[in-house]
Parts: C-alpha cells; sequence; structure tokens
C-alpha cells in the first residue's frame, strides 16, 4: 500500500530555454508531484508539461531527476525531449532503455513520469532537483547545465495532541489542616498550665491554625478534632486516665478561647503510642532494635511489653524514657472546614498563588482554560493541581500532558503511573511512547485507546503507522 510522505514544496514551476537558460517564453511545468513509499520502495509521480519547449531538430533536452542527500545521490530515470533528428537518431541508433524515456519535441504536451526505486534511509531527508541540459548530440553539451530544486523530502515528524481532561466537579469542597501539640503536664496531672516549659509556642500553634481558618471569609469551620495520647511507661490503666483527661482539658481550653458549639470539637484518645515509638525505634541503630521491635510488634499486652523492654534491655530503655517518650505525649488536632466555589478564573488564578489548597481540581481546570495552551502559566496551572490532589488520576493526566508539551518526558512517566487507565490515559501514554519514538508501543496504545472510544487515537494511526514503517 502506497503512503505519501510529508513534503515541503519548493518551486513548482520554471522556465527553461533550449540552451539550459532561464527564457521568457519557452516554458517546463512540474505538476501533481507527489512522493509515496511502500514499505521497501519509493514511488515518484510527476506530470511535466513540455509544450512550451521550443527544440531545434538537431537538438535535444535532458530532464534528468536527481535524489540529492546530504552525502548520497540517485539518479532516476531521465526524460529526453529531442528535436525531429535528434528523435529519430535515438530510435535508429541508440534506443532507450529501462525506464528512460524518449519524446519527440512537439508531439507530446505532458509526460506522464513514474518511476519506483528502492528507499533508502537517506532518502528521509533529501532533495528531488531536476537536472537539465540541452544536446545537440546525447552526452555533448551544447549549453549549460541547469538545475532546479523540485521539492525537499522532510520525513514526517511525530506532533502530539494532548487531551486534557476537565475533573468532576466538587460539590462541597472539604478541606482539613492538621497539626500536633506537645503540651507539658505536671506528672500524673491533667490540668494544663499555659506558662509551664514549652506550652505557650504549643498552645499558640493551635491557636494559629484555627485563626487562619477562622479568619478566612471564604471558609467555614465544620469540626475540630483532638486526640490525645499517653507514653508507655507507667499503667496502661493510669495512661488511659491520663489521655483522657488531657484531651478533655484540651477541649475545654480551646472552647473558652473560641466559645464553639460543643458538638462542633471532636474527641479521642490513645492510652500508649505505641506506633510512635515503632516508627521511632525502627528508624534508629539502636544495639537492641530487632529485639525491642519484637516486643513492640507482639500480641502481649501494653504493660507486659513496657516491664519486658524495661527490664531485659534497661541501658535502651533509660535513652527512650528521656528521649523519646516526651514526644510521644502529644495531641494530634485536624481542624476541618468547607470553602466556597469559585466561577471567576480572575480570582481563581489570584488564589491559586497564595492559597491552592482552597481550589478544586474544576476551578483550577478553568483557570487553564483562559490561558495560552502550552505556556508556562498553562503548564503551571496543572503542576498546582497535582501538587495538591497527588493521588487524583485525572490531575495526573493533566499534570503528564503539560510536562510532554513542554519536553518533560521524565516527568510525565512519574505523573503517568498515576494516571489510571481510562481512555484518556492509555491515549497519554500511546503519545509519550511516540515521542521516544517508540511507535511499535504507540500503535498498540493508540489501538487499545480508540477501542475505548478515543477519536484522535483513530485519527493518529495512520500517521504512527508511516513513522513506524519509515524506521530502518
Amino acid at each position: 500500500m502506497k503512503k505519501i510522505w510529508h513534503i515541503s514544496l519548493l518551486l513548482l514551476l520554471y522556465a527553461i530555454g533550449v540552451d539550459g537558460q532561464e527564457a521568457g517564453k519557452s516554458l517546463v511545468a512540474i505538476r501533481n508531484l507527489e512522493v509515496a513509499h511502500g514499505e521497501n520502495t519509493l514511488f515518484v509521480s510527476m506530470d511535466v508539461d513540455v509544450s512550451a519547449l521550443s527544440i531545434a531538430t538537431n537538438q535535444e533536452i535532458l530532464l534528468v531527476p536527481v535524489l540529492k542527500g546530504e552525502r548520497d545521490s540517485m539518479q532516476l530515470p531521465l526524460m529526453i525531449i529531442a528535436g525531429r533528428n535528434r528523435y529519430y537518431y535515438h530510435l535508429r541508433n541508440t534506443p532507450v532503455s529501462g525506464e528512460e524515456i524518449l519524446e519527440r519535441a512537439g508531439q507530446t504536451d505532458i509526460i506522464h513520469y513514474r518511476t519506483t526505486i528502492p528507499q533508502e534511509k537517506w532518502m528521509t531527508k533529501a532533495t528531488l532537483v531536476m537536472d537539465e541540459s540541452s544536446c545537440g548530440c546525447r552526452g555533448k553539451g551544447t549549453g549549460k547545465d541547469h538545475r532546479v530544486p523540485l521539492l525537499e523530502l522532510v520525513p514526517k515528524v511525530y506532533t502530539p495532541v494532548f487531551l486534557y481532561l476537565p475533573p468532576e466537579v466538587e460539590v462541597v469542597k472539604i478541606r482539613e489542616v492538621k497539626g500536633s501539640a506537645y503540651i507539658d503536664f505536671p506528672v500524673n496531672r491533667t490540668e494544663i498550665y499555659e506558662d509551664y516549659r514549652n506550652n505557650p509556642t504549643e498552645l499558640r500553634k493551635i491557636r494559629n491554625t484555627i485563626d487562619v481558618v477562622r479568619n478566612d471569609p471564604d471558609v467555614r469551620i465544620t469540626s475540630l478534632s483532638i486526640k490525645g495520647y499517653a507514653s508507655p511507661e507507667g499503667t496502661y490503666a493510669n495512661n488511659t486516665r491520663l489521655a483522657q483527661g488531657r484531651t478533655a482539658t484540651l477541649k475545654t481550653y480551646v472552647q473558652g478561647l473560641y466559645h464553639f458549639p460543643d458538638s462542633l470539637i471532636l474527641t479521642s484518645y490513645e492510652p500508649e503510642d505505641w506506633n510512635g515509638l515503632e516508627a521511632y525505634v525502627d528508624s534508629t541503630n539502636l544495639k537492641n532494635r530487632n529485639a525491642i521491635l519484637g516486643l513492640i510488634r507482639s500480641e502481649l499486652e501494653a504493660d507486659t511489653k513496657e516491664k519486658m523492654i524495661k527490664s531485659s534491655y534497661p541501658e535502651d530503655y533509660q535513652f527512650l524514657l528521656k528521649n523519646v517518650y516526651p514526644g510521644l505525649r502529644h495531641s494530634d488536632y485536624v481542624v476541618k472546614y468547607t470553602v466556597r466555589t469559585y466561577t471567576s478564573a480572575e480570582d481563581i488564578r489570584r488564589i491559586m498563588k497564595t492559597q491552592p489548597q482552597k481550589l478544586s481540581l474544576r476551578e483550577l481546570y478553568i483557570a487553564a482554560q483562559g490561558l495560552e495552551p502550552g505556556s508556562e502559566e498553562y503548564n503551571e496551572t496543572f503542576e498546582i493541581a497535582v501538587r495538591m490532589f497527588p493521588e487524583d488520576e485525572t490531575a495526573n493526566l493533566n499534570a503528564a500532558n503539560a510536562a510532554m508539551a513542554k519536553g518533560d518526558l521524565k516527568g510525565a512517566a512519574r505523573y503517568l503511573k498515576k494516571a489510571g487507565n481510562k481512555g484518556e490515559s492509555i491515549y497519554a501514554r500511546g503519545v509519550y511512547a511516540a515521542l521516544q519514538s517508540d511507535f511499535e508501543k504507540a500503535e498498540k496504545l493508540f489501538t487499545e485507546a480508540s477501542n475505548q472510544g478515543i477519536i484522535e487515537a483513530k485519527e493518529v494511526l495512520q500517521q504512527i503507522i508511516e513513522l513506524k514503517n519509515n524506521q530502518y
């Protein structure tokens, strides 16, 4: 099956006189010029209008198409337009062989030139030119040679079309901000003393978190969750009392500051933070690290674990008691809030610069629609979206497209891993493969995407097949 090359046309109409020089009224016109290729062949087709040539009876004009590469060249079968005497001379003495064409001047207006040659790799970047010369007899020129460029063969280059997918509308935008406070309580007590040790700093962390949300006119706090933890030393029963009591005290403290409804503040507690202790021990090179981890992860009761660590590994235990246990006495808090919907692209872009967490994926998509595709700000919008929603498939798909558009294939590969398997994502992986010149893989992916109803994949398949066939 023939396939049309992507070509860049140069000059298709030129003038030539019998001596090879440009002349006013004597014209040779090239029309319907086409270069096509099969699996391993190159087909050249053109209609050469020689009706305007005026050639003396003992003269002839040679028209020789030549493919010129950077270092290589190939002469194609030539055309001879001969005056009466020269024409019969050829018939009697030097018959034209092969695909060469002999025509008598004045008897033929259009030469339908067709030839097929073996295709070589260098031809993908070649120029087709026409060498013309006038002769009194074959091989002996009577004028200057003249070379006219006809067209430049340019290998087809894959030009991607990116499919950005509109995210679903987030009807209610629920956001949250988290933190941990390490409040010091006197031994075995549950009262909060604001000036005790590092409490001013830790309490200020909680207040600042709440204030940032509470003072924003675009948001409304829906809940404040507080979870208190105690460290493993002492009995589990006493630690339960401390974790529960200290959490309740912190809730009372917050209510006194903000007068939130009682139902807005949610509390829970965990008597001993064994998960926190496990994470720390696992990250260190304590002398008895593995043995201590084995006890922590065992099904033993909490008091038994703590006693065995203390008695079996007293040196490590004292290190943990002094340096790690204080950090296990903490209160984690989560402020949940809703954010109003933004409809103005200008407002969205303004908020995107300072508080992108307030925006939905759909709003960020709206902001991008008013920007120049491929521009720095356009690509940045999708990068912000994937930072805000790192696990969202649509965010990763659009970020992959933006990355490929600016040539960042490494970043695109990272995003494509999280883009899911919807048709648009498979199509994007096809684009990625094509940009890496892996046309075999691109063809499979575009076929799969086409089967899932992606029109653009179906449209690009023929181009990909051509590009694959052009690889040697």
